[in-house]
């Protein structure tokens, strides 16, 4: 059996075909002699090139197909290599010499992406002089009463072929789905394409569409057949018409008239076992022998921002410029453009018949005028083709002849459940619909009627069931639940319903962390509505506090910074005297103080939100709030580089948690403990406080433990794994770090896995793996700059400016650092400044710039040494003893005091790996001045105390030096 779909598999008719069959085409004022290879224009030849003539040939010979550029090359330059560029010249010769596009006549149309299709209606004649549509030549006479197909069939064919293979194998087939989005398109294709199979006479199309009583259908069905009824009772005739036929049969628009469809189908297909029938509906009918295929919209585009090349891949974009083309958008579609022309397809849900109606405005507003149509609400009205059906002219008759359908409890719960932006549960659809049905199963009962009649979804996912309502349907409904006065009191209850499921949310744990915002994040869409409306209310000033304060740690969690801080703005100035001091602004201080500090910096703002907030939850005796708000202060101080105010945060924190937290509190407690030791200089009690923490973690099996965005556990195993590798150990500190950031990016907040990464990018950068440290640096940076993470993306500037100085590129780093220390000092972010400080000498020196290199690293020895940050002491003496070293005449004695006290200091911190670090320049300048025992004899001493990471940077070039004092001796 061959299945022919449109658009698809047909033969090509080639200049030999032409020539030796002595065809003629014609097609306006054109005919198109093949014997003669000629093409004349109203009796008179036309002057066209032999290339041109050949790719006009290979076209009309498949008029209606899209035909592809390179199938097209090989037709007319077989055995040749020509490119498309070519083919584009002989392409606008003919589109010129045809006059294509003068006065709206099209002969050639170019479909993005995919070729080129002749769309002029063809007419062929024989030597004998008869003429006949090409179309009669190719297949079997189509039945009188069946429509036309379309010329192009986009984002279906697939579709169609498979219905095809079905509805053989089957016999009883319906197509379902919301209004608009295909089904006629689609059951004339497979109509058509099954022609072949049923023969000239044997498919037979019933338009259900145009009756009002459903009495009628049997007499309708019996007209489209042809068969002669005598009598009122129609349907004995129409089986025993049937009886021995093998046909099949296309019931369009059956949602009407469905309690009468449905029967009859079934009693059809008892009574004539060679009857195939394929019915289109927007619910199913729900009858033995049916199978359902369920039309999905066509796909947009996944990326909001597109290129033209990815926009075309998807076929609602291609429909889109197909009509845009036929209304007198003659344009390709242009990078600027495909991000708009995508966001109009996805705003109209994929459904092909809105996606039609609106790109016809195209020729007249252009594609960004046509956008503005549709924001301002113009798009349920804009009309389309004047030879539609009526409830096909308009998205708004589209959705009348819906709505009227409706019993009047269902029309009532479609109305109210506008109110919802993307996915709600059934629960959140009970609070919203109120008394809009009755009972909760009245109301259960109609919400599962409208999902059978095409106009709700079911969302899947992998907890509870969701629900969601197309965008067009929604704004329809939403028009009429204005127009019924019930608006308000919807978006008042819908407000009321997430302010509840937020507050409930934050009794069942510490904040919205974890497992919380997996639970919440699918109704952010909704959160925000509620927001918005319940600010722009005047008489619901309350409820939009209560939201805003519950749905801060939600923004929060999901590093939705900014809005976080609108909101928690908003609300706090929304605040009257009496709610000053209240659970609302504690709330709302902590969540401002957070999402300012990650976003914008440390300012003198965050500090006083954060006081303010402990202030509060010392008053109101709430331990929960304050070891959160200990938690911002001590990640805020850290920040700004005040590590020993830090470690009394942490310290003041553990008193708290050990009075009044559990084991969660107490894990973060230590993580806070090891991360300010650490910073503070105490590697050997830092390893003992981030272990003591990865212990409880264990033991009570705690998942995330974050407060206000920052996450506890992640940092904790930065910090273990950054003193795992100064204590010597740089396997397990690199395994650590790798471990680290998986967690990080497990949980899918950006905030977490960025803290995660300029932690732990260091400790590759320490043990020599570059490529691991470039790897991770392009990340963070990334994620910084797609999150608006200021502070961040100025570390991840860092990053990437010291790797090219350890690349050789020390130019473009010294550039790269003093970039990333600008934005730092605007952020007043200061942890790593110090560090980025010892890179920008070493650039420096590496680059030629002696002077300002010793000026930079003297700076930042005495900065470490003035505000005890006494972490970078170490390294930045190795640094400032090295770069001395390099000067053209350097100061010996003073180059070995301060590697001396560098190793002194590294010992001091239990800092095994910095001592190896400073070790080795002061080895070699011992060597050159005839000391090479006593070189030796301190490399030695510190390499034989490492146990592991013999194949780090240090310890490799550590060995090699020994190996070379070795053979010296």
């Amino acid at each position: 059996m061959s299945i022919r779909v449109p658009g698809t598999g047909s033969a090509v008719v080639t200049s030999s075909d032409q020539t030796e069959t002595g065809e003629v085409l014609s097609f306006g004022p054109f005919r198109l002699i093949g014997a003669e290879r000629m093409l004349v224009r109203d009796g008179k030849p036309v002057a066209i090139g032999g290339r041109a003539l050949d790719v006009l040939i290979a076209l009309t010979g498949r008029p209606g197909e899209v035909v592809s550029g390179r199938e097209l090359i090989d037709l007319v330059w077989p055995a040749v290599f020509v490119g498309e560029a070519n083919l584009r010249v002989h392409i606008a010769a003919l589109r010129k010499v045809m006059g294509d596009g003068k006065d709206n006549v099209r002969y050639i149309v170019n479909v993005p992406g995919r070729g080129y299709t002749f769309v002029a209606p063809v007419r062929r004649s024989g030597a004998g002089g008869g003429t006949a549509s090409i179309a009669v030549s190719a297949s079997p006479a189509r039945s009188p009463n069946f429509p036309t197909p379309l010329q192009l069939l986009v984002g279906r064919t697939e579709t169609v072929a498979t219905m095809c293979t079905l509805l053989l194998s089957q016999r009883f087939i319906s197509v379902v789905g919301p209004g608009g989005i295909g089904k006629t398109t689609v059951a004339v294709a497979v109509g058509n394409a099954l022609r072949r199979e049923f023969g000239d006479d044997a498919v037979c199309f019933v338009d259900l569409g145009s009756l009002t009583d459903p009495a009628d259908v049997p007499s309708a069905v019996a007209s489209a057949l042809g068969c002669f009824v005598q009598g009122p009772h129609h349907e004995p005739y129409i089986r025993a018409f049937l009886a021995d036929k093998r046909i099949l049969v296309v019931l369009d628009n059956c949602e009407h008239v469905i309690e009468t469809v449905a029967p009859l189908c079934v009693r059809l297909l008892h009574a004539a076992p060679s009857v195939h029938i394929l019915a289109t509906s927007r619910e199913a009918l729900r009858v033995e022998g049916e199978h359902v295929q369920l039309l999905m919209p066509l796909d947009s585009p996944p990326d909001e921002t597109p290129s033209a090349v990815q926009a075309l891949a998807s076929p609602a974009v291609r429909l889109f410029m197909e009509r845009a083309a036929a209304s007198g958008h003659h344009a390709q579609l242009s990078d600027t453009d495909a991000p708009i022309v995508a966001n109009i397809c996805r705003r109209l849900d994929g459904i092909a018949l809105a996606i039609e109606l609106v790109a016809s405005r195209v020729g007249t507003h252009g594609i960004q005028g046509t956008a503005g149509l549709l924001d301002s609400g113009a798009g349920m009205f804009l009309p389309g083709w004047r030879s539609a059906l009526p409830r096909h002219q308009t998205l708004q008759a589209m959705f009348d002849w819906s709505f009227r359908l409706l019993p009047a409890d269902e029309q009532r719960v479609l109305c109210r459940l506008s109110v919802f932006v993307g996915n709600f549960t059934l629960a959140a659809a009970h609070a919203v619909v109120g008394d809009a049905g009755g009972k909760i199963q009245t109301v259960t009962s109609a919400i599962a009627s409208l999902v059978d009649k095409s106009l709700m979804r079911v969302e899947p996912t992998s907890g509870l069931t969701h629900y969601r309502l197309l965008d067009t349907t929604r704004a329809y409904a939403a028009a009429k639940l204005a127009e019924d006065g019930q608006a308000v009191a919807a978006e008042r209850r819908h407000a009321g319903y997430f302010t509840g499921l937020l507050k409930q949310g934050m009794a069942k744990g510490s904040a919205f962390d974890g497992h919380n915002v997996a639970v919440h994040a699918p109704h952010i869409d909704n959160v925000r509505k509620a927001l918005a409306w319940s600010f722009s209310s005047l008489d619901d000033r309350s409820l939009a506090i209560e939201l805003a304060a519950h749905a801060a740690p939600l923004f929060l969690g999901l590093s939705l910074l900014d809005e976080c801080q609108q909101w928690c703005r908003r609300a706090l100035r929304a605040l009257l005297e009496e709610d000053h001091g209240t659970q609302w602004e504690l709330e709302l201080q902590g969540a401002l103080a957070m999402s300012s500090m990650y976003s914008r910096g440390n300012s003198l703002e965050v500090r006083a939100g954060i006081e303010r907030g402990l202030e509060l939850s010392e008053i109101l005796q709430d331990g929960r709030h304050q070891l959160q708000l200990l938690s911002g202060l001590y990640i805020f101080l850290m920040r700004q580089g005040d590590f020993s105010g830090a470690l009394a945060a942490a310290k003041r924190n553990a008193a708290v948690a050990k009075a009044s937290g559990g084991p969660i509190e107490n894990a973060m407690t230590e993580w806070m403990l090891g991360g300010s030791y650490h910073l503070t200089g105490n590697q050997a009690a830092a390893l003992r406080h981030c272990k003591q923490g990865s212990k409880l973690a264990s033991d009570f099996r705690l998942g995330r433990v974050s407060f206000f965005g920052h996450d506890h556990h992640v940092s904790g195993l930065a910090t273990l794994a950054r003193s795992l590798w100064l204590c010597g150990f740089a396997d397990q500190g690199c395994k650590v770090a790798r471990q680290g950031i998986k967690t990080a990016q497990s949980h899918d907040h950006p905030v977490s896995s960025c803290i995660a990464l300029i932690y732990l990018v260091p400790v590759f950068h320490w043990s020599g793996d570059f490529r691991a440290a470039q790897e991770y640096t392009e990340i963070v940076f990334e994620q910084a700059t797609k999150y608006s993470l200021a502070p961040y993306r100025a570390v991840g500037l860092a990053l990437k400016g010291e790797l090219m100085v350890a690349h050789g590129e020390a130019s473009s780093g010294v550039a790269t650092l003093r970039a990333a220390l600008k934005a730092m000092d605007a952020d007043q972010y200061r942890i790593v400044t110090l560090p980025t400080r010892r890179a920008l000498a070493e650039g420096l020196a590496h680059s030629g710039q002696s002077d300002e290199a010793l000026a930079t690293i003297g700076e930042a020895v005495a900065r470490a040494e003035q505000v005890g940050e006494i972490l970078w002491l170490p390294d930045l003496l190795r640094a400032q003893g090295e770069i001395l070293l390099m000067q053209p005449r350097p100061d010996l004695a003073t180059a070995e005091r301060i590697l001396l006290r560098s190793l002194d200091c590294a010992h001091k911190q239990s800092a095994l790996s910095w001592q190896l670090k400073a070790a080795i320049p002061l080895a070699r300048m011992w060597k050159e001045h005839d000391r090479g025992k006593d070189a030796r004899s301190m490399l030695e001493d510190i390499y034989q105390r490492f146990t592991e990471g013999f194949e780090t940077r240090d310890l490799v070039t550590a060995r090699r030096f020994l190996e070379e004092l070795s053979s010296s001796d």
